[in-house]
């Protein structure tokens, strides 16, 4: 699987241009070397980036030659030891939403966005210091991701989501054999609850019949305040509102006596209530309770649908904006930078000419085909396929709060081997708390939202740590 790009850098005498020029003019699939393709994807600096020692690269891998569906993808290197450390993928959720945006700019990623000159900082708790780092935007019609097939577009959904994913990891690797051989893993948040699982679960089941070439060497996930199941989600959602005053008790009992969440389809009655209930929160942000709005925002739409509210017909504020981190206009930021033809460049981006601005949630991604009610058969699936498997929940998080998390892991019914232990950070605070079922840990990090690593990137950098090396969070202060 190759990538295309144009290219206006380097010139004929630079081999690294050569190699690029060569891919553009011909438009096949050349039979170039794996390093080749590295050099080609090489970033070699981001205007307004910080230096840095640590390798990075980005471009596209195609996930479908007959319908031309490309993957656009940002890799970091580990800061330290990178032929040894794990590889970690990132997925942001949405559907729709970019890892790139959301992930790398304002989470976890190396380069956060700020405000000014210059555009980019290097953030001290990225988790490129844990782990070599890959971000993927998909899935097509996500950020610079793209398909030559308008009518892809229209037929999204979970399944063409995970194999497409799955397509583009062998085909990463096929470019980047020297980590075949790493242990790999899969982490996220929000929609990624079904992304991460349902991505792991195809490598589970292709990995019984894949050569040892294109064998993927999963050991584990980790996905924070993820959607698991519709019914629980839904139900942690209202009480998590009223527990925390957000919505009034007429309003609480209003939504209990109107809505039955186990079922598809729901009355009318539940619709009038939820619309009520999604209106206070065009006063606060939903997606972190105690952070301020960004009161001059530029982006009009930027997140979607979930489409486990099926009970929202009409609903027009979906718009309500997934807020990343203490600066609540730091999207504003990302987007501008995103959209800069010398930025683009330097990413390898953009190459087809999309005819649309970067945006962190596609305003082309309309709808979404297929959606399970719930991602719990495919987290026993995994469960039993000895996968390492960790849920984390930031605390403050009104969108899939906590609430709904405990109900869903309730619902799963393991059997719990270590029950509501404290966790400490390096300031011997109590970061939150942590279950150990059988097959499954469940963390809580105390006064994050929904986007843990922009609101406690410190805890979050402690979390993936203990979770790559597979150690518990330590239970007393240190």
């Amino acid at each position: 699987m190759y990538s295309y790009k144009n290219y206006n850098g380097a010139g004929a005498g630079d081999v690294k241009g050569m190699v690029v020029m060569v891919m553009v003019l011909m438009r096949v699939a050349v039979a170039v070397t794996p390093e080749q393709q590295q050099m080609a994807d090489r970033v070699e600096q981001l205007p307004g980036q910080p230096a840095v020692k640590f390798k990075q690269y980005a471009g596209y891998v195609t996930v479908n030659n007959t319908h031309g569906r490309a993957l656009f993808y940002w890799f970091f290197e580990a800061t330290t030891n990178p032929h040894n450390n794990p590889l970690l993928l990132w997925l942001n959720g949405g559907p729709g939403c970019s890892s790139i945006g959301y992930g790398q700019s304002e989470e976890l990623g190396p380069f956060l966005s700020q405000k000014g000159k210059p555009e980019l900082k290097l953030n001290k708790n990225a988790w490129n210091k844990a782990a070599n780092l890959l971000f993927l935007e998909s899935p097509v019609g996500v950020g610079f991701s793209y398909t030559n097939t308008s009518s892809d577009i229209k037929q999204l959904g979970d399944n063409i989501t995970a194999a497409d994913s799955y397509n583009f990891l062998v085909g990463w690797f096929q470019r980047f054999p020297q980590y075949k051989s790493h242990d790999f893993y899969i982490a996220g948040e929000s929609y990624a609850g079904h992304y991460v699982p349902q991505l792991a679960e195809v490598i589970v089941e292709k990995n019984k019949y894949m050569a040892n070439e294109d064998y993927i060497n999963l050991k584990g996930i980790m996905i924070g305040n993820a959607l698991l199941d519709d019914e629980t989600d839904q139900k942690g959602l209202i009480e998590y509102a009223w527990n925390h005053a957000v919505i009034s008790d007429k309003l609480y009992e209003e939504l209990k006596s109107n809505c039955d969440f186990s079922l598809k389809n729901v009355s009318q009655g539940c619709k009038d209530a939820m619309n009520k209930y999604f209106a206070v929160y065009k006063l606060i942000d939903m997606y972190s309770l105690y952070v301020p709005k960004c009161e001059n925002s530029n982006i009009t739409n930027t997140s979607r649908p979930f489409p486990d509210m099926r009970y929202i017909a009409n609903y027009d504020g979906w718009h309500v904006r997934a807020l990343a981190g203490y600066d609540p206009c730091i999207s504003d930021y990302t987007e501008t930078f995103f959209n800069r033809p010398d930025v683009q460049k330097a990413l390898h981006a953009n190459v087809t000419k999309i005819p649309y601005k970067w945006t962190h949630c596609s305003d082309n991604i309309t709808s979404w085909g297929d959606a399970p009610m719930s991602m719990l058969p495919t987290i026993r699936t995994l469960i039993a396929a000895k996968q390492r498997i960790w849920i984390f929940s930031g605390d403050t998080d009104g969108r899939i709060p906590v609430t709904s998390t405990r109900y869903t892991l309730k619902k799963l019914a393991l059997n719990i081997t270590r029950d509501w232990t404290p966790w400490y950070t390096d300031n011997k605070q109590v970061g939150g708390w942590t279950v150990e079922y059988e097959g499954l840990t469940f963390v809580t990090i105390r006064g994050a939202g929904h986007e843990v690593p922009s609101f406690k990137p410190r805890q979050a950098l402690q979390l993936v740590n203990h979770f790559l090396k597979d150690e518990r969070l330590p239970s007393t202060p240190y």
